[in-house]
C-alpha cells in the first residue's frame, strides 16, 4: 500500500502566514510507574502545576503552546496489552489528556496502549484546547521486546500544525528508520527562495516520544541529530528516565535539535525535568532557503 502523510483538518499551507511564527514546547522528562496509569496523570498533573504550566487569563497556557510526555506515559512500556490497553471511549488516560489540554490551554501529547476494534496500538494522541484527538500508531514496533507480537502495527504518517508549524508524529523504535522519516520534497523547477517554506517540505518539526534504555543512548541521541540534519527541520525527542519491572534502566537524554543537527536543549542524563524551549520559524525558513539541500533530494514512493 503507498502511504502518503494523513493531515488534520487543521493543517495548512504555511505559507507566508508562519513567517516570524514561534512555537514554545515544552519536553516532560518523568520517572514513571509502572503499569499504573493513575498514579502516572496523577504525579504528571502535579509536575506540570509545579513547571508553571496552567491556562493564564486569556484561556490560553502562560507558558507554553505544546507539553510533550513520554512514549507510554501512563503505564511505562509494557507488553501486557491486554490487560493494559483501553479503548479510546473509555480509556482514563485519554480522558485525562484531553483534560489537559483544556484545562491549561495548550496542546497535549504521548503516546499510550489502547484498545482499537479488537487490536492494541502504542499510540501517539495529539489532544487540543478544543478538544479534538488526533492520533498516530506506532508504525515500526519493537521486536525485541515482543512489540510486533502484542501490538497492531500503524500505516499512515500523520501530520499536525501548530503555530504556522507542520508537525510529524512518531514514537521511539520510529526513529531509525529514516525512509519512513523523510520528506518527500516538491519541487516544481521554481527557486528556493520561492519554496523552502512551502512545497517542498511536508513538515517543519519532527516529535519523537521514547521509552529508549539507557544502554542504547547513544543510538538516540545520534539518531535525533541525524534526522533534523537530513529534513533540515527541527527535531524534539522526549524520554523518561528511571527504571522498570523489566529490569531496564532509562538515562532520559531528552533533546532538542535545530535545522542543522545542534542541540538547542542537551540537559544532563538520568534526572527527571521540565523544560520549555521556544522555536523559531524564520530561522528555520532562512536556513532552507541558504543552504537548500532539499532541491537535490531522491524522489521515491514508500510502500508499507
Amino acid at each position: 500500500m503507498t502511504t502518503q502523510p494523513q493531515a488534520t483538518s487543521s493543517q495548512a499551507n504555511a505559507g507566508d502566514a508562519s513567517r516570524g511564527a514561534t512555537l514554545r514546547v515544552s519536553l516532560v522528562q518523568a520517572d514513571l510507574r509502572w503499569e499504573d496509569p493513575a498514579e502516572n496523570c496523577r504525579l504528571l498533573g502535579e509536575q506540570l502545576d509545579a513547571a508553571g504550566l496552567v491556562m493564564g487569563a486569556d484561556g490560553r497556557n502562560a507558558a507554553t503552546d505544546l507539553i510533550v510526555l513520554p512514549e507510554m506515559f501512563a503505564t511505562g512500556f509494557t507488553m501486557n496489552s491486554r490487560e493494559m490497553a483501553q479503548p479510546m471511549e473509555s480509556s482514563e488516560s485519554v480522558d485525562w489528556l484531553k483534560a489537559q489540554a483544556i484545562t491549561r490551554g495548550c496542546v497535549m501529547t504521548g503516546s499510550i496502549a489502547v484498545l482499537d476494534d479488537g487490536e492494541c496500538y502504542n499510540r501517539m494522541l495529539w489532544a487540543t484546547p478544543d478538544g479534538e484527538v488526533t492520533h498516530y500508531d506506532k508504525r515500526h514496533l519493537f521486536r525485541m521486546a515482543g512489540e510486533h507480537e502484542r501490538y497492531g502495527m500503524g500505516y499512515e504518517r500523520v501530520l499536525v500544525e501548530l503555530n504556522g508549524f507542520r508537525i510529524q508524529l512518531s514514537v521511539c523504535y520510529d526513529l531509525r528508520f529514516p525512509t519512513w522519516l523523510r520528506q518527500r520534497p516538491v519541487i516544481g523547477g521554481v527557486s528556493a527562495a520561492e519554496t523552502a517554506a512551502d512545497s517542498a517540505f511536508e513538515y517543519d518539526l519532527l516529535l519523537c516520544v521514547a521509552n529508549w534504555p539507557g544502554v542504547r543512548r547513544h543510538p538516540w541521541r545520534t539518531l535525533l541529530q541525524a534526522r533534523a540534519i537530513e529534513n533540515l527541520a527541527y527535531v524534539v525527542g522526549v524520554n523518561r528516565v528511571g527504571d522498570d519491572a523489566n529490569g531496564l534502566h532509562y538515562t532520559g537524554d531528552s533533546m532538542v535539535c535545530d535545522f542543522k543537527g545542534e542541540p538547542i536543549l542537551d540537559p544532563a542524563p538520568d534526572q527527571p525535568f521540565i523544560e520549555t524551549v521556544t522555536l523559531e520559524r524564520g530561522a528555520l525558513d532562512e536556513f532552507r532557503t541558504k543552504f537548500p539541500a532539499w532541491m537535490d533530494a531522491d524522489h521515491f514512493t514508500l510502500e508499507a
